[in-house]
């Protein structure tokens, strides 16, 4: 059996998500101070962490396959705005097929940014140097937002996606 482009990234991507969407609901009774919480004052507020992860997300995928990734203005003003989102972005990922990354490791993949400079990577190097890290940065930012904030998340909530134990 071997190990994917596609199994290194969809499903951590949609595991993480889907986890991302489920604290939400934990922290409904804080939903109007979180929409501003950020962990220091030069750091962008939860609703930022949860569409630079959207972001991530999508964007790596789309660099992985050579489309388009769709458009998501950052707008989104309430937990329900922010529940769409990564119910937006799960959809878009679970639309690519596992087929559509089958040479994505050796694809090359720029990133520029606005200055112009940038990376040039392989898309094993892109996904694994880059996309991953960046992507669990913001996860783990807006999961550190709601845990000092005062929201009951933990471990578990984490990685709610593995269930319970299964030994």
């Amino acid at each position: 059996m071997t190990f994917s482009i596609y199994d290194a990234s969809a499903p951590v991507f949609v595991n993480s998500l889907r986890n991302m969407h489920a604290w939400l609901d934990k922290a409904s009774d804080h939903e109007a101070a979180l929409m501003t919480a950020s962990l220091a004052p030069d750091m962008k507020p939860l609703p930022a962490q949860f569409q630079m992860a959207s972001d991530s997300a999508k964007g790596a995928m789309a660099r992985l396959t050579g489309v388009e990734p769709p458009a998501m203005p950052d707008t989104e003003a309430s937990f329900a705005d922010l529940k769409a989102r990564c119910e937006k972005t799960i959809g878009f990922i679970e639309g690519i097929a596992p087929a559509a990354l089958a040479d994505s490791a050796d694809r090359r993949v720029e990133l520029r940014f606005p200055n112009g400079m940038g990376y040039g990577f392989t898309g094993t190097q892109f996904l694994t140097g880059f996309a991953l890290p960046n992507f669990f940065f913001h996860v783990t930012t807006a999961y550190a937002i709601l845990r000092a904030n005062g929201v009951e998340l933990g471990k578990p909530d984490f990685l709610q996606h593995l269930g319970q134990p299964n030994l």
